[in-house]
């Protein structure tokens, strides 16, 4: 593994690789989003381990990326917000809150998951709405969420930015999209190695760029999203905690004016057991993703296959 690049981006590669196995469509994902949930699950309580140690590392790491995203910045529009929803009866250890506080900027607000289960869904929709612009609806369907959830941990990302040259809208036409073409031969750590900072060159070209919006829903069983057994937060009974379900939705849109992206994603724990004009013609099957240069991370990642 390269150390330069941050582990969420090795994470979205390896993610990636596995829908790739099943899903032949338009592909699209939030590494650093899925990364970003995943480091704010309340952590093992045992004693030190070589494999703990390594994830403490990791979730310096990310706690470094996310505060370079954090940065204001008057070129484009970056936003990550996180926020834990917890069922007001259960007591929630203070470790564990001040941790995700200090690390993460997530607060906990108190919810009723006992009584009032479907409107406590509607709540985080409703949040998770509103930081996204509006782009992610219902990221918790109906029926996800019981009377045995104790936690919702709640990331969302949303980007927006206008190309420095804008598209002009009179050239946009309809032309060809060829689907057997190329794609299998670029992988993404390719993708990743030719445009890493030290490959990359400014060079002017006749760019054709496809119109399109791309979406990603993808419900992920803990043990594959690489989530563990929380053990911090225990109810009075001293019952703990265990992660169920990660779901993940994204959202991506190119336009002649810019791009505009978004995702989000839940965890729900329940008590259970040179000058020359290059032409650069994008007609096929072809990978994309957005990144934040000053941390060499990757914020979205997709595949655009399916017009």
């Amino acid at each position: 593994m390269d150390s330069l690049v941050p582990a969420s981006t090795w994470f979205g590669l390896d993610l990636f690789k596995d829908r790739s196995k099943t899903d032949e469509g338009n592909i699209l994902f939030s590494p650093v989003g899925i990364s970003t949930t995943i480091g704010m699950l309340p952590p093992m309580t045992r004693g030190a381990t070589a494999t703990q140690e390594q994830e403490l590392e990791k979730t310096e790491e990310l706690q470094r990326v996310l505060s370079e995203i954090r940065k204001p910045n008057d070129d484009y529009e970056l936003k990550i917000a996180n926020r834990l929803f917890g069922e007001k009866t259960y007591l929630f250890l203070q470790k564990y809150l001040d941790y995700v506080e200090k690390h993460y900027h997530a607060s906990l607000e108190p919810v009723d998951f006992v009584n009032a289960a479907d409107e406590s869904r509607k709540k985080i929709n409703s949040w998770v709405e509103s930081q996204t612009n509006e782009k992610i609806k219902d990221l918790l369907p109906d029926g996800s969420l019981s009377s045995s959830i104790k936690l919702v941990v709640v990331n969302v990302i949303y980007f927006k930015g206008r190309w420095d040259r804008e598209f002009k809208k009179e050239n946009t036409k309809e032309e060809e999209f060829w689907l057997n073409k190329i794609i299998d031969k670029i992988t993404p750590e390719k993708l990743i190695e030719w445009t890493s900072a030290g490959r990359m060159e400014e060079k002017a070209v006749d760019l054709h760029l496809p119109r399109f919006r791309a979406v990603g829903s993808y419900h992920l069983e803990a043990a594959s999203a690489g989530l563990r057994a929380a053990g911090l937060a225990g109810s009075p009974v001293g019952a703990g905690l265990r992660a169920q379900r990660l779901l993940h939705r994204s959202v991506l849109e190119v336009t002649e004016a810019g791009t505009e992206a978004a995702a989000a994603t839940a965890v729900g724990f329940a008590v259970t057991p040179a000058q020359d004009w290059e032409r650069f013609h994008c007609n096929h099957p072809f990978l994309f993703f957005i990144r934040h240069n000053e941390s060499d991370s990757v914020l979205f990642f997709g595949r655009f296959s399916s017009p």
